[in-house]
């Protein structure tokens, strides 16, 4: 992510502004940021999470959505665009420019994102009442971070990697297999 030269925007002129432009940016308390491209592991990885959760998801009437979405952390003052968000609270369904309760936030590691993903991302993620897990996924190595939100409050990590291959969200009830989430994926240097 890269600052934009701009003055400060509120939330709605933001919002409008996005729609007029042709670039995705997230919005951090007036200021914008553009999202860069993403490599060939970044898209499959999403494009394989996406096919395999959307069959649990539906049946559960919650909804999946992808890079394209935002969410809105209005504690924060942040919109952002995850990777994948699945969403099941009907709320959600008034608004047409992005989303505001997700349970379930997965993003996929880039070199250039990491730290901000692992750090201040997750910081703000952690104002959505709304979010049970947080999920992060590995383009170098074949490993997969979850981060769940315990009834007293507190983050519990669990990271799944070879050769153990089962994976739980509990967020949504899936249960899968890091193989599948890995399927044709040429893993970066």
């Amino acid at each position: 992510m890269s600052t934009q030269p701009s003055p400060q925007l509120s939330p709605e002129d933001y919002l409008q502004w996005e729609t007029q432009n042709g670039v995705k940016h997230e919005y951090s308390n007036g200021q914008i940021y553009a999202i860069a491209g993403a490599s060939d592991a970044h898209v499959t990885l999403a494009l394989n999470l996406a096919t395999l959760l959307h069959p649990t998801v539906r049946q559960q009437g919650c909804r999946l959505y992808i890079s394209d979405m935002k969410v809105r952390l209005e504690e924060r003052n942040c919109f952002y665009y995850p990777d994948l968000f699945v969403t099941c609270d009907p709320r959600d369904q008034e608004t047409r420019l992005y989303k505001s309760f997700p349970c379930l936030v997965i993003e996929v590691l880039s070199p250039s994102t990491e730290a901000f993903d692992r750090g201040d991302k997750f910081i703000d993620y952690q104002s959505l009442e709304s979010l049970e897990e947080y999920v992060l996924v590995n383009t170098r190595r074949q490993r997969l971070e979850s981060f769940r939100r315990s009834s007293s409050g507190l983050w519990v990590w669990q990271a799944y990697s070879p050769p153990e291959d089962g994976v739980e969200l509990k967020s949504i009830g899936w249960q899968g297999h890091l193989s599948a989430i890995y399927e044709d994926v040429t893993l970066e240097p």
